[in-house]
Formats: structure tokens, C-alpha cells, sequence
């Protein structure tokens, strides 16, 4: 990667400093489309199932939330 030159250094932080990010549920970037498209939903958890997602994720290197999915899909089959 080349250096900026002084000129190009100058340009580039006018132009960042400048900029005014839009943000909100009607902007236009990923996070705003994948947010429309599947709105998150907050569950409160008693402290030793806290525990035990945070846990079993590190140790699986997943997220609490994968945890929560595969236990959910296991429920969801046997139950067929």
C-alpha cells in the first residue's frame, strides 16, 4: 500500500470529518436491511442458564445464541 501524500492525508479527513453517517431502521446498509428483515428478540434468562450459555458457548466457540438454536432444534425433533 502506497503512502498518502499531505494533500491526500488532508483530503481524506475532510471528507471523513464532513460525512454525517445515517443511521436508524430505514438507512441502507446491512445491519439496517438484516435488521428489518428478522427483528432480534431479548429473552432474560435466570443466572445459571447465563452460566451455563456462556460457558458451553466458550467452550464450543459459539455464540450463546447458536447454543440456544441447537438445543431448541433438538427439542423441536424429538418431539417428532
Amino acid at each position: 500500500m502506497k503512502d498518502m501524500t499531505e494533500e491526500e492525508y488532508a483530503a481524506l479527513d475532510k471528507r471523513l470529518t464532513d460525512t454525517v453517517p445515517t443511521l436508524g431502521h430505514t438507512g441502507t446498509g446491512f445491519f439496517s436491511r438484516r435488521k428489518a428483515a428478522q427483528p432480534a428478540l431479548s429473552i432474560t434468562v435466570d443466572s445459571v442458564t447465563a452460566n451455563y450459555l456462556t460457558t458451553k458457548a466458550s467452550a464450543d466457540h459459539k455464540t450463546p445464541a447458536e447454543i440456544i438454536s441447537e438445543l431448541v432444534q433438538e427439542k423441536i425433533a424429538a418431539a417428532r
